[in-house]
C-alpha cells in the first residue's frame, strides 16, 4: 500500500513512520532523507538543494518534486511506501498523484496525527539533546539522571534553536496553513483518516494499523 502520514512537527510520525516499516516492510521516505542523500552524493538537485539546505531555507518544489518522484520508482518502493511528512501542499500533492499514476498505482490512505499545539509546544520545546553523541531526552518525559548533563557522557544537554517554544509556533502556524487545503482535497477523496496522536506509542500504532486494515479491504 501507498501510504501518507501527515502531522505537524512533534505529532510522533516518525516514531509511527519506523513502527509501520517493521510492520509491512515497505521503506519510510521522508523529504530530508532524500536531500541528505542528494546533497552527500554530489546529484545535479542536491547541488542545487544543499546551499539552501545550509541557510537554513526551504527546498522550493522545482528541486523538490523531482527528488521524490525519482525516490518514488526506486525498487524498494514496488511494494509501496510510506510518505513522512511528505506532501505537504496542494502542488506537492498533485505531483505525487502524477508520479503514481504513470506508475499506474495511487494512494491507499492518508493517516494524520491529530495533536493539539499545545501539547505539540510542550513536547518539542522540552527537548534538550546531547552535542557530542546525539542522544535526546526531555525535561518531563525522558530527563536525564543528572539534571542538564547527558547520561552517555556527561557532556552539557543544549536545545536547539528550532525547539524553543516562540520557533515552534511559528511552524505550526506555517504548517496548518500549508497542509488544511491538503487535508481538505484527501478528506474529499475519502482517503483521510485522523488518528488522536495523544497517548503511548504502541496505542497509537494499533489504532494506525485498524485504519491500514479497513483501508485494505
Amino acid at each position: 500500500m501507498d501510504l501518507i502520514l501527515f502531522g505537524p512537527p512533534g505529532a510522533g510520525k516518525g516514531t509511527q513512520a519506523k513502527k509501520l516499516v517493521a510492520e509491512l516492510g515497505i521503506p519510510q521516505i521522508s523529504t530530508g532523507d532524500i536531500l541528505r542523500d542528494h546533497a552527500r552524493r554530489g546529484t545535479e538537485l542536491g547541488q542545487k538543494a544543499k546551499p539552501l539546505m545550509d541557510a537554513g531555507k526551504l527546498v522550493p518544489d522545482e528541486i523538490m518534486i523531482p527528488l521524490v518522484d525519482t525516490r518514488l520508482r526506486e525498487p524498494d518502493c514496488a511494494k509501496g511506501f510510506i510518505l513522512d511528512g511528505y506532501p505537504r501542499t496542494i502542488p506537492q500533492g498533485e505531483a505525487v498523484d502524477k508520479s503514481l499514476q504513470s506508475m499506474g498505482r495511487k494512494i491507499g490512505l492518508v493517516i494524520s496525527l491529530e495533536v493539539p499545539d499545545q501539547v505539540i509546544v510542550e513536547r518539542v520545546s522540552g527537548r534538550r539533546s546531547c552535542p557530542k553523541d546525539g542522544s535526546v531526552y526531555h525535561v518531563v518525559s525522558n530527563p536525564p539522571k543528572r539534571p542538564g548533563f547527558c547520561d552517555q557522557c556527561d557532556t552539557g544537554l543544549v536545545q536547539r534553536d528550532d525547539d524553543k517554544a516562540e520557533k515552534v509556533t511559528a511552524r505550526l502556524q506555517a504548517f496548518h496553513q500549508q497542509t488544511a487545503p491538503l487535508k481538505s482535497l484527501y478528506q474529499e477523496r475519502g482517503l483521510l483518516r485522523r488518528i488522536d496522536g495523544v497517548g503511548s506509542p504502541d496505542g497509537i500504532f494499533a489504532e494506525v494499523r485498524q485504519a491500514i486494515a479497513k483501508a485494505g479491504k
